[in-house]
């Protein structure tokens, strides 16, 4: 049993979307196939994922360290104690070979597409979806059988008006979505706050919106905002500003009364453990919001959530940020609190399966075995070419 090859593409999102910060117009995203010599249902058991979506695509470091540290060790070094899959944890440690401590994002992106993709493998192995995979290892054997799920929009388009923001809400809530999320801080603050109360128009109450800063405020913007939106008693502000400004956040915290949410741009333990000791978090109602395939993968989350736990945090306030099927898997899998999904943007890596309906909030988890991204069909088809 052994990996044959790891193959890496990039691809443009080619969108015009943008948040409080940047657009995506030249955003990329790496794919990657990771092709083993075991045979299910008559051919080779090959592993997809993606790197989430608000990092650019990370090949370079892939082709030059990652891939030919796991094509060079000896296959038995991977493998887990009885010979019979892939073990994520040893190929992690192999990845991170000579690799210094401390910066992560320029590594931790690169390890944990590549680690998400065996876990595909691991999971199609065993002939499993990965959530239930995940539940037998990280969560005592029980699986979900939904997730809640809330929707990533209200962005920032040129020409876009307020009714067409409230058109977007509107879709999202008849497709059965009951929580979403819309960009701010793109617009001074008057602006934002008629773009707020038009969506609370639609959605009804601010237990059903959250709003996006994106880590764009710094002091003064931040309590400004965190005043003007606490009439409103929304779901969460997320992303008040950076996640590393310790007392800022902590400031905000203390202010605020709602809960916050942060964490997507943090990329590994140890800087999640500093937020949780030092950013004024409250547990009790703060969201801590890690994507798994930029923060060195599943394994290592893992890792992540055991550490919260010590600290007092409930898996119910984790939600992994972006993936799509990944993260829905992941939070089905370790029991936490809800995914997010971006139906109709970024192009083929928005949204889950090609039949996934949302009811009341929640997405049914798949059962097809691995991440099933073979049920996505605009994504599998780059994903089914790099394999070729």
């Amino acid at each position: 049993m052994r990996i044959v090859d790891i193959r890496e593409t990039a691809v443009p999102l080619r969108s015009s979307l943008a948040n409080s910060g940047f657009d995506f117009s030249e955003m990329t995203t790496s794919v990657v196939a990771v092709l083993t010599d075991v045979v299910r249902e008559g051919r080779p058991v090959a592993g997809f994922a993606f790197n989430s979506t608000g990092r650019y695509a990370c090949g370079a470091q892939m082709r030059e360290r990652f891939i030919p540290r796991l094509l060079r060790a000896d296959p038995a070094t991977l493998l887990d104690r009885q010979g019979n899959n892939f073990d994520a944890d040893k190929v992690l440690a192999c990845m991170l070979q000579r690799e210094k401590s401390g910066g992560h994002s320029e590594r931790s992106i690169a390890i944990g597409t590549i680690e998400v993709a065996l876990w595909d493998a691991i999971a199609k192995i065993e002939g499993k979806p990965l959530h239930r995979v995940l539940a037998e290892r990280y969560n005592g054997g029980r699986s979900a059988r939904e997730v809640f799920c809330y929707v990533g929009g209200g962005w920032y388009l040129p020409g876009r008006t307020i009714a067409d923001l409230q058109d977007e809400m509107r879709r999202h809530l008849d497709s059965g979505y009951t929580l979403v999320k819309m960009k701010v801080g793109g617009l001074p603050l008057d602006e934002d706050r008629r773009r707020i109360e038009a969506v609370l128009a639609v959605v009804g109450s601010g237990s059903a919106l959250a709003v996006d800063a994106n880590c764009k405020f710094e002091r003064t913007q931040a309590l400004e905002y965190a005043q003007a939106l606490a009439p409103y008693r929304l779901r969460w502000f997320e992303e008040p500003c950076d996640p590393l400004d310790f007392a800022l956040l902590a400031e905000i915290a203390g202010r605020y009364s709602e809960p916050l949410a942060t964490g997507e741009n943090l990329f590994s333990t140890q800087d999640v453990e500093n937020l949780a000791r030092r950013g004024g978090l409250r547990s009790d109602r703060d969201i801590i919001q890690v994507d798994p395939p930029q923060s060195y993968g599943i394994a290592q989350y893992a890792r992540t959530v055991a550490m919260l736990e010590r600290h007092g945090w409930q898996r119910a306030s984790l939600f992994p940020h972006g993936g799509n099927q990944m993260s829905l898997h992941i939070a089905g899998g370790f029991g936490l609190g809800g995914a997010e999904s971006y139906p109709g943007v970024f192009g083929p890596f928005g949204g889950f399966a090609d039949d996934a309906r949302p009811d009341n909030g929640h997405i049914k988890l798949p059962e097809r075995p691995g991440i099933g991204f073979e049920a996505q069909s605009g994504l599998y088809r780059i994903m089914r070419e790099l394999a070729a």
